[in-house]
């Protein structure tokens, strides 16, 4: 059977700065910026955007947009920081609508075992390695969690099966302790599962 496909972000927040230059490929210049997505928590997720030269113009610092896009990720060996990076490369940019969004379905197969365990209050999270395909052969790999009773379906998985879901990116602060025994604070992304659209195990 083969595994359905599909990594489509759509978000809406309000740029924190101007664009930076990031770096060129094939021609053309990247920019990077973060976008501040409000959740109905009220905590807002801080979301690294990637969007070529031809959209950073259209960016205003402090006015809202809403990007569409796909969450790539690409291996970082600067040695500094997570080794996975992932970042939500924009393929369009509209101004904003006046409403938070952050909507992610993605589509691929699990590529590591998942990892069950519950937190100290005895809530369940399942974390999972979704490798989702796109052209050229390559593939993105993006970390996804699951929580109660979908961590507990979503464990029964095995390497290989494929997977759909619906979910939102998030950001995560945590401390990182470092060799000289100080600690850093860091960003880790993940994609938080809403809705399992399949498998059904």
């Amino acid at each position: 059977m083969t595994t359905l496909t599909k990594n489509d972000v759509l978000l809406e927040g309000t740029p924190l700065a101007v664009p930076e230059w990031s770096h060129e490929n094939h021609g053309t210049q990247f920019y990077r910026l973060l976008l501040e997505v409000p959740r109905l928590s009220g905590t807002p997720d801080t979301l690294p955007l990637l969007l070529p030269k031809t959209l950073a113009a259209r960016v205003r610092e402090g006015e809202p947009l809403r990007a569409h896009g796909q969450l790539r990720s690409f291996n970082n060996r600067s040695g500094v920081g997570n080794k996975l990076v992932l970042t939500v490369y924009a393929q369009d940019i509209q101004p904003g609508t006046g409403g938070p969004c952050n909507q992610i379905t993605l589509s691929g197969s699990l590529c590591k075992p998942p990892i069950f365990r519950r937190t100290p209050l005895g809530r369940s999270i399942c974390d999972l390695m979704l490798a989702v395909p796109r052209r050229y052969g390559r593939a993105d790999y993006l970390p996804v969690i699951s929580w109660g009773q979908l961590a507990v379906r979503t464990s029964q998985l095995q390497v290989g099966d494929g997977l759909s879901l619906e979910g939102r990116v998030q950001s995560r602060t945590y401390h990182k302790v470092l060799g000289d025994g100080s600690t850093q604070e860091r960003v880790a992304y993940e994609v938080s599962m809403m809705h399992l659209l399949s498998p059904e195990p």
